[in-house]
């Protein structure tokens, strides 16, 4: 009995070592490197505060802004929904920056929906199936990269890549917290999914 324990125990430990590592493989990785082109470029939302995107969603927004400048697609989807109280949802927020960058209206598509990552890569991926649009590079932060890959790909989305390092990975304890928090998370998903 005490034998099978450490049996899982020491399963557990591995799978969860294992998921940590392809977190840190995924959060330096950039598909942006190998792959030209895809349909759109969808960012991941982060909070905004009162039409006005946080750090870390700024960068995230400027990363799509310079694919988007560098011809890796000809559409910006930028999602998230808003919070009860907000005037504006990540999504339009996001888009508004995006515009008074000079990015063009018609280029630049929010979809507000949704308050978790999977809600709004699920409107993302309606909108581009409604759109004939199949493949995509999306924007987060690093230690994102493996769970939303996945769960584009799952919603048939083809998923490429290409995070922003500059927002959100301030400190060595940022970039910790993020590889710990996405490794639980990214287990969360694969048992539980949505």
């Amino acid at each position: 009995m005490i034998a099978g324990g450490v049996v899982l125990l020491a399963a557990g430990g591995l799978v969860l070592l294992l998921t940590a590592w392809a977190v840190w493989s995924a959060a330096h990785t950039d598909d942006a490197s190998r792959i030209d082109r895809a349909d759109a470029i969808v960012v991941l939302g982060a909070a905004q505060y009162q039409g006005e995107p946080s750090p870390v969603f700024a960068g995230r927004l400027e990363h799509a802004q310079l694919l988007f400048e560098q011809g890796r697609a000809d559409r910006v989807l930028v999602l998230g929904g808003g919070r009860p109280g907000d005037r504006t949802t990540e999504a339009e927020a996001g888009r508004e920056f995006l515009l008074a960058r000079g990015v063009p209206a018609e280029a630049v598509v929010a979809v507000p929906v949704g308050s978790t990552t999977h809600e709004s890569l699920e409107a993302a991926a309606a909108w581009m199936r409604s759109n004939d649009l199949a493949s995509a590079f999306l924007v987060s932060d690093p230690w994102h990269n493996l769970r939303v890959r996945r769960m584009a790909s799952d919603l048939g989305i083809e998923a490429y890549v290409s995070a922003t390092w500059r927002s959100a990975a301030r400190t060595e304890q940022t970039r910790l917290e993020g590889y710990a928090r996405e490794t639980l998370a990214y287990l969360y998903y694969r048992v539980v999914g949505a």
